[in-house]
C-alpha cells in the first residue's frame, strides 16, 4: 500500500516526533518514519491512528490509482516562490457526503464574488471545534445564519458575521452546524 502520511505531515508542519506524540496510544518518531517509509507494513489500525493525529480522514493518507494527485512546482513564503527540493504532491480534494457548500454572490469580509466554502457538517457535541471559526448555521423556514462562532453559551451559539457593522447574532440550539474547512477561489 503507498500512503501518503509524510506529504501530509509535511504539510501540516509536523515533525515525527509531534505526530508520534499524538497518537492514541503514543508511539516513537521512529516508527512514524518506518511507516512513512514503507519500511514497516502500514495496517488499517495504524493508518486510522496517524490519520486521527494529523487531524484528516484515513483516505487521505492513502494514495488510490483513481485517485489524481496535484503536482507541487513551488512554495510559497515571505521570500518568494521556490521549486520544492524533493518532488511533492498534493491530494485533489475528494467528495464527502459531509460536505456543504457556501457559494459567495458578493464580496463581504474576507471572502470575494465567485468563492465557494467548503463545510464539514457537526452535530452539537462536536461544537466545540467550530469555536472562532466561519460556521454555517441552520434557523427556522430555511433560514442561515452564517459568521464567526463567538461563544456556546447552553444551547445558544454567539456569530458574528463577516463585513464591518455586522452586529452579534445568538442562535439557540441549532439541530446542526457546519464548518469551513476549505476555501475555492478562482484568480
Amino acid at each position: 500500500m503507498i500512503t501518503a502520511i509524510r506529504e501530509v505531515r509535511r504539510a501540516k508542519g509536523l515533525t515525527l516526533e509531534e505526530v508520534a506524540q499524538r497518537c492514541r496510544p503514543a508511539t516513537t518518531a521512529q516508527t512514524i518514519g518506518r511507516l512513512e517509509t514503507g519500511t514497516r507494513t502500514v495496517s488499517i489500525g495504524w493508518l486510522n491512528r496517524i490519520a486521527e493525529a494529523l487531524e484528516v480522514d484515513t483516505a487521505d493518507l492513502v494514495k488510490l490509482p483513481d485517485r489524481p494527485d496535484v503536482a507541487v512546482a513551488a512554495i510559497l513564503d515571505g521570500s518568494g516562490a521556490t521549486a520544492p527540493r524533493r518532488p511533492a504532491t498534493v491530494a485533489a480534494p475528494r467528495v464527502d457526503p459531509n460536505l456543504v457548500a457556501v457559494t459567495v454572490s458578493g464580496g463581504v469580509g474576507d471572502y470575494r464574488a465567485g468563492d465557494e466554502i467548503w463545510c464539514a457538517r457537526l452535530m452539537p457535541e462536536a461544537f466545540g471545534k467550530a469555536m472562532n471559526r466561519d460556521v454555517l448555521v441552520p434557523r427556522s423556514a430555511g433560514r442561515f445564519v452564517f459568521g464567526r462562532l463567538l461563544a456556546r453559551d447552553g444551547g445558544k451559539l454567539h456569530l458574528l458575521p463577516p463585513g464591518a457593522g455586522n452586529r452579534q447574532q445568538v442562535v439557540p440550539e441549532p439541530a446542526w452546524l457546519a464548518m469551513a474547512v476549505r476555501l475555492v477561489r478562482t484568480l
